[in-house]
Formats: C-alpha cells, structure tokens, sequence
C-alpha cells in the first residue's frame, strides 16, 4: 500500500529532524507516530522537488504541498492521469441522486487506469474549496428559488414638470442550483407588487421550483418562527396555485438564504452601477433596462471557474427538474375578514355583498380579485359577486334573499314613483319630497314603499288626502302619514290661514323660518 499523506506542520518537522538534527528516519517515525515508510516517501518527495534545507522563508504550507504532491497519483515512468472536467463534475452533482462514485465510475470508464477513487474526492474538494461561499452550499437541482429585495432602488422622474423623484424597488430572485438571476423594479414592497413579481420570475424561468425561500419580510410572513412561521394568507395561495411550497429563512440566519444576499449584490453592482447616469421617466423604462441588463448578465457573461453561463445551467440542471407552468396565471387577490350583518349582507370595500339569508351575523373572509369577490365560512364559498365599485351600494342575488323578501325584489325607486303618480299628485310629490331629503334616495326607499303600500287598507282616495296633509304639516314620514290615516285625521280640513291675514308679530311666536 502506498504511503499515507501527512499533514504539512508533520512534512516540516519531518525535513526538520532529519537535516537539521540528523535523526534517524525510524526514530522520526516514534517520535511523530506515523510510519517509517510515510517519513522515506516524504524525504524522498522532498529530494524529487530539488528543496533543501533550510527552506525558504516564503514557502508557506500551501506552496510546500504543492511541491510535494503535485504528481501524486502517478508512477514514475508513467504519464500523467487524464484531468477530470470539475466545472462538469460540480454540475453534474447537482442533479437528483448524483453523487461523487457515480461522477468517478463514469470517469475510470472513459480514462482507464485514472485517479483512485480517494484521490479523485481529495482533488474535487480542493477545487471546490476555491469556489465562492455561496457556491459551496448544496443546492438540488429545481428545488430552491431564493427571493429578496435589493437595499436600494432606482430613481425614477415621476412628474416632469416638477421633477420629483421616486425610487423604484428591485426585487430579486436566484435559482439555487444554476444560480439563475432574475429581477425586476416595483413601485413598493406591498403584497400586490410582491405577487406580481413572482408571477414575472415563474414565467422568466420557465418552470416552477419545489421551494420559495424568502426572508422573513412582512409581506411573506406575518408571524416569524423558527419552527412554525405564519405566512401571509395571499402568498400561500399563490405558491399552491403553482404547485410550490414556502420555507421562509430562519430568523437570524443570513446563511440560509446566502445564494440571494450574493445575487442581490450581484444584481445591485450590475444594474445600479450601470444604470446610475440614465434618467427614467416610469417603471416601464427601468423594467426594459433591467431586462436587457439581466439577459446579458444570464446569457452572455460565464460564471467564474465553471466556465459556463447561468442560462446553460439552467437549461442542463434546473430545467429538468422544474415543474411546468399552470395554463392561466396567479390573478393577485386579497383575503379580509368580515362579519355578515342582519341584512345578509357583507360589506367588502365599501359595497355590500349578498350571502345566502341563513347565514346572517355569520363570521366569514372575503377574497378579493380585481374582478370577483368570494365569500368563505370555514373554508367553504357560499357566494360569488362580480366585483363593484367603492360606492356603498348593494348587489343582491335574488336566491340569497327569504321568500318573504323576494316578493318584494321587484321593487324599484321609479316604480315607487309610478305608483305613487297613479294613486295622486299630493302622493307623488310627497314621496319626491322624502326621496330628496336624505343624502342617498336608497335610504327613503323604505318609507316611500310603505306610504304606497297604504292605499291596500286605506284607499287611494283617504291615502291621497293624508299625503297632502303631511305635506301642509311638513310630516314627511311614513310613520306620519300611517298616524294621520289610523285617526282619521285625513278627514278633517285643514285649517287655512287667509291670504290677506295681517301676519302676528311677536318675539315669542315661532316663524316659518324656525321650521326650514
């Protein structure tokens, strides 16, 4: 068996006690505890470099390794073993189940007679030793996309005239295998801009990955934990329409997610540093910039010691292992919480929704899109909407409502008005009259519908005198004009004061200004 490699502090003390004091090899081997042969292959490596004693004093550890196991693994006489690809061996140890003895099998298969097995590990940790920090992490292939935002934005002009100045953020996102960068410029960091670049990521990459890693930001996760996070509601169902999962770094952990802090480095000294002389004038421009800065950066710019670009990584490592895109998009929506009133209906931005009756003052969440509103109770959709405007209307579906109140749906303010027309003029006007005195005509509907109800039990007739009674009263009510029909008051004439009548005047008489 060959000697064993010492370690380079026992190679000096080796050349140290041998021509320094002149002991023995075998009394070396005692003192060191390693074998006699191990001391003759190290003096006889030592004599094949040209070295002698002493040894310089700028020959470090490192220098003195390289001189005595430079040609390990080969035989005098012989010629040297074939050089493996470690730019490929490193790649291809990225794929699913690939490990060292598959590469080297495949290697001893082409080149008969080449490095040991042992020797082939040793020499592709030292290459991997010389990659950077964030390339010596194990990263799957398809399995870990890194997100995160860069510490600093993009001016942006966003008036011309006044010249003010908004920054842009930079999100960024890094594939873990193939180092794969993507990034692109929001206005904020809110959730719908968070939404909206993953969405661009996912389709920039082509496929989805197994894993979400974000930082522990606000908008990913509400709660942070480091065995149990929250992560917000809209993000989770974002990553499921994908088929993906969210693993949020650990808190104070900058490690977990070392891949995107060097990308966002990255990202910043090569669009920043390039882009800070340009004027944007929208977030269109700066996205357009970025894009074609990032395509030069995946595709034309070979990672250092792999010899390859973050496109040929991605399409040889990661795109086999990524998932397909879904046929439609994620469409951004929001989740709230909300209670239904007696009225069955939910109030959701300012409008108010139908939930079928039986659900009334039930605790329900609202999920809003840009174009529907979902109703949920535990988990389940009870009522779907078109969405409306902020306006504090109601949209109601007829199914949702009791059989008591449907008969009633048909029921509209002109309807109201053509009724009350046909029943007289003094009903008409006094139902205008309610109509126009609230700031909504909605919220007279009510009393308009049941001072036009009250001609069923009263008569058109009585209901018309009662109506022009209000209205000289200014009783504009349906609680007055129901009072004045149940005591016959409509019956009685009203008292009129002459026209020509000398007006009273004095300080404890109200007038007619009192009452507007």
């Amino acid at each position: 068996m060959p000697a064993e490699r010492v370690a380079m502090r026992q190679a000096r003390e080796i050349i140290h006690l041998k021509f320094s004091a002149c002991v023995p090899t075998r009394e070396i081997a005692r003192r060191l505890g390693i074998a006699a042969s191990t001391v003759r292959e190290t003096l006889r490596r030592l004599e094949s470099t040209g070295l002698n004693w002493p040894l310089p004093d700028d020959m470090t550890d490192g220098k003195l390794e390289t001189a005595l196991y430079t040609n390990r693994g080969t035989k005098q006489g012989h010629r040297r073993h074939a050089e493996p690809d470690w730019p490929m061996v490193h790649r291809e140890l990225k794929r699913k189940h690939v490990t060292l003895l598959i590469v080297w099998d495949e290697y001893i298969a082409e080149n008969p007679g080449g490095y040991s097995y042992s020797r082939f590990c040793e020499l592709y940790r030292a290459f991997e030793s010389r990659l950077p920090v964030t390339m010596r992490q194990t990263h799957a292939a398809g399995e870990r996309l890194f997100v995160d935002y860069a510490g600093d934005g993009v001016p942006v002009v966003v008036d011309r005239l006044t010249g003010e100045i908004r920054k842009a953020q930079i999100f960024v996102a890094v594939l873990g295998a193939s180092s794969f960068t993507f990034a692109r410029a929001g206005w904020t960091q809110a959730l719908p801009d968070w939404i909206d670049a993953h969405v661009h990521a996912f389709e920039a990459i082509g496929g989805i990955p197994h894993l979400l890693v974000p930082d522990n930001t606000k908008t990913a996760v509400i709660k942070a934990c480091l065995y149990d996070p929250q992560v917000n509601r809209t993000y989770a169902e974002m990553a499921t329409h994908y088929g993906a999962a969210i693993l949020p770094a650990r808190p104070r952990r900058p490690r977990d997610k070392a891949k995107v802090e060097q990308a966002v480095l990255i990202v910043e000294r090569w669009l920043l540093g390039r882009l800070r002389h340009r004027t944007f004038y929208s977030l269109a421009e700066v996205n357009a910039a970025i894009a074609e800065l990032m395509r030069h950066l995946n595709e034309e710019r070979p990672i250092r010691r792999l010899g390859v670009t973050r496109r040929q990584l991605l399409e040889e490592i990661d795109r086999p292992a990524l998932k397909s895109l879904p046929a439609e998009p994620y469409e951004f929506s929001e989740w709230r919480a909300c209670r239904v009133g007696i009225d069955y209906h939910v109030e959701v931005a300012a409008h108010y929704y139908s939930v079928p009756h039986r659900f009334a003052r039930a605790e329900v969440d609202a999920r809003l899109t840009a174009r529907t509103v979902e109703i949920f109770l535990k988990g389940d959709r009870i009522a779907v909407h078109m969405r409306a405007g902020g306006n504090h209307k109601h949209t109601t579906v007829p199914e949702h409502m009791p059989s008591s109140h449907r008969r009633y749906a048909g029921w509209t303010i002109e309807r109201i008005r053509v009724d009350a027309r046909l029943i007289g003029p003094a009903t008409a006007s006094l139902c205008e009259l309610i109509l126009e005195q609230r700031p909504h005509p909605e919220q007279g509907f009510r009393a308009c519908l049941g001072i036009v109800r009250l001609a069923g039990p009263h008569g058109a007739e009585r209901l018309e005198a009662a109506a022009e009674r209000a209205i000289d009263i200014g009783a504009r009510t349906y609680g007055s004009v129901k009072s004045i029909l149940d005591n016959n008051l409509d019956r009685r004439p009203t008292r009129k004061r002459a026209t020509d009548a000398t007006p009273i005047l004095h300080s404890n008489i109200r007038g007619p200004r009192y009452y507007n």
